[in-house]
């Protein structure tokens, strides 16, 4: 009797070992979540942002980003000192679901929308900066320590700091298109404002928040005369795309030429015609130990000939409700 009480009691044992040699290691490997990117109800204010941009874990543990917005995004790790390419490229290509990111080759999930999940598994201790290849200024870290290593935070934290980003970000007053729409009232008639937008950081990396709509639509103008569009969005490209879009939305078309202080400039003589400015945009932000980069198209203009009215839109961002008009009177 007492044999078989200690044979069941090794028996118990030795699952109770097996238990702990073979659970408990895929136990601790965490699977964490974060976002990317938050928008409006109407879609027309991008916080163009990780969420949280800042996190801590494991080594052997995961993170999955799944994106909020319709805006596109891309969750990127490069290798460090890896020439930034554009999202067309990847870091080349899109890598698969769920890869292992351990510095020494790039991971990317490729354009993503709303809806859309991307995860990296983190095989290694290091500090790893997280990018998205489609907007300039958005960016995060990733810090993976020893599994020895305590945490400074658990996922209800990020969660929580994750929601109150967010919330501060889409009521950013500054940023509000009703606000800019009342203060470029105020402004000549004849100007649109293409969007607006700021930086914003934390010490894991920057956001944007992009108010992506044409402030001042529609433009009342006579025969003759031409309106302004202007981009101050520090980071976000805009177009302003009348008729046809064309297959390459970076450059202008052919009847656009550019005027003495540096500004795009056409001429529409029928609601038939197309006329695309290309990408209105700032020029990159300066960096110690790079060229200085050349200024940017930041204005638009169109003189109007015949009377009409005229849509357009932003080639990038129309789906996301970026459209306006013209209205010529004789």
């Amino acid at each position: 009797m007492k044999l078989f009480v200690c044979n069941k009691a090794l028996d118990r044992f030795r699952w109770l070992l097996l238990f702990i040699v073979f659970v408990i290691p895929q136990v601790s490997n965490a699977q964490w979540q974060a976002a990317v990117g938050a928008q409006s109800h109407d879609k027309g204010k991008q916080a163009l942002s990780f969420l949280p941009n800042e996190m801590w874990i494991h080594a052997g543990d995961s993170v999955t980003w799944k994106i909020e917005t319709d805006e596109t995004h891309t969750v990127t790790f490069l290798v460090s000192g890896q020439t930034r390419p554009p999202f067309t490229v990847g870091c080349p290509g899109a890598t698969p679901d769920d890869s292992n990111f351990d510095g020494s080759s790039c991971v990317n999930g490729g354009p993503q929308i709303k809806g859309q999940f991307f995860t990296v598994h983190f095989p290694i201790v290091g500090n790893f900066k997280l990018v998205c290849l489609v907007h300039a200024n958005m960016s995060g870290v990733v810090h993976v320590l020893d599994p020895a290593e305590p945490l400074p935070h658990d996922q209800y934290f990020y969660d929580e700091q994750a929601a109150d980003q967010r919330r501060e970000m889409l009521r950013d007053r500054d940023q509000d298109h009703d606000v800019d729409h009342e203060r470029h009232e105020r402004f000549h008639e004849h100007e649109v404002a293409t969007g607006a937008g700021e930086i914003v950081a934390t010490p894991g990396g920057s956001s944007t928040i992009s108010v992506v709509r044409f402030l001042h639509s529609p433009t009342v103008i006579h025969v003759g005369e031409t309106v302004e569009w202007s981009n101050s969005n520090p980071t976000a490209p805009h177009t302003i795309t009348f008729g046809a879009e064309p297959a390459n939305l970076v450059v202008p078309s052919v009847n656009v030429k550019v005027d003495a202080d540096g500004a795009l400039h056409a001429v529409i003589n029928s609601q038939t015609d197309s006329v695309h400015s290309g990408f209105i945009a700032a020029a990159p932000q300066e960096r110690i130990g790079l060229a200085q980069a050349p200024l940017g198209f930041t204005r638009f203009r169109v003189t109007f000939t015949h009377p009409g009215i005229f849509n357009y839109l932003c080639a990038l961002h129309d789906e996301l409700g970026m459209v306006g008009k013209v209205i010529v009177l004789p």
